[in-house]
Order: C-alpha cells, then sequence, then structure tokens
C-alpha cells in the first residue's frame, strides 16, 4: 500500500531534500530543465511549508509542498496547488499516477475545483524537451493551461487537473495529509 502524509520529522524532511538532490542531478545528467533556485531542497527541510510524501513500504517515491489557494498569478479560483513536485528517478510514470489520483481526490476533499501545479519549460511547449512528460499528464487527466512564468519566477507550463472524490482510493493511497492552510490549524485531512 502507499501513502501520502505530512513530512513532519527532521529525518523525513532530510530524505526529501536528498531525493530532491538526486532529482536534480539526474534531470542535470539528461539535460532536461532544472530549478535555477539553489535552494529548493531547503524548501523542505523549513517547517513552515509542511511538505508531504508518497511513500511505499517506507520508500519515499515523490515530495511535494501542498498550498491551498496560493497567490499563483495564473488561473482563477481556489485550487490546490503543488508546489516543488519532485520523484524518485526511475519511478516517475508510476509516481505521478498515484500523485494525480491522490491529488484529484485531495482536493476534492478539500472542496476546492482543481488541482494545479507547474513543470520547467524553457523553450515552447511543443518543442520543449518534456512535451513527451506533458503529453502523458495530459493522458493522466491534466490540462495544460499555456505558459509563463511560475511562482518560483521561471518559465513553466501551467497544470490543472479537475478535483473529483475517488472513494476507493484510500485501498491504494493512505492519506495523512495535514490540510494546507494557516499553521496554528493542524488539522489532518482523513
Amino acid at each position: 500500500m502507499y501513502e501520502m502524509r505530512t513530512l513532519c520529522t527532521d529525518a523525513d524532511r532530510d530524505e526529501a531534500a536528498a531525493l530532491v538532490q538526486d532529482r536534480q542531478r539526474w534531470l542535470t545528467m539528461r539535460r532536461l530543465p532544472v530549478p535555477a533556485r539553489a535552494d529548493i531542497s531547503a524548501l523542505f527541510r523549513d517547517s513552515h511549508t509542511r511538505p508531504a510524501g508518497l511513500f511505499e513500504d517506507g520508500l519515499l517515491l515523490a515530495c511535494m509542498i501542498p498550498q491551498r489557494e496560493p497567490d499563483l498569478g495564473w488561473g482563477e479560483g481556489p485550487c490546490l496547488f503543488l508546489s516543488c513536485v519532485h520523484t524518485l528517478p526511475a519511478h516517475s510514470d508510476d509516481t505521478v499516477r498515484l500523485i494525480t489520483l491522490w491529488a484529484s481526490d485531495f482536493a476534492a476533499r478539500l472542496d476546492v475545483p482543481l488541482a494545479r501545479a507547474e513543470a520547467l519549460a524553457r523553450h515552447p511547449l511543443d518543442v520543449d524537451p518534456i512535451a513527451p512528460f506533458l503529453h502523458r499528464l495530459t493522458d493522466m487527466g491534466w490540462d495544460v493551461r499555456g505558459s509563463g512564468t511560475g511562482q518560483h519566477d521561471e518559465r513553466v507550463a501551467r497544470l490543472e487537473l479537475t478535483a473529483e472524490h475517488r472513494p476507493g482510493l484510500s485501498a491504494l493511497i493512505g492519506c495523512r495529509v495535514h490540510e494546507p492552510q494557516a499553521a496554528a490549524d493542524q488539522r489532518s485531512v482523513a
């Protein structure tokens, strides 16, 4: 069984930071876009960011920073925003499918209509090296909403996913992610 949970311990946060660094090295070796910000891994160690991780039998497969209704500068209306999504190298496709299912369901449970995310895109989306990745995302249900400046001031592809309650998903992915909101409210959405 898989589990998506908030990374609360220093050890979990360190593991997420290491995953981010491994993923960035993997992307660099393949000449794919890597965030210009050198401190992305540090965001996962910051106790104010409340990152989440997807685990399988104790192995961290992916990490991200879920945010509720951030000011992205694009898209209208409330959303669950998945910031700084990083997956364990060599596990991307299946992991992204699981994240997609979870994000759609979690957004519905938060009572927001959409989940949003950004993917680095240095060139026009139809010729960018990530074009095959964007096609896989659209096959999974994500809509590409063009490109522009992203949350971290880099050129990105803007992605949206419709929120959808998935009642049977808990049999596949357990969810212990704190609701992304003010740090004073540490409720869990179960």
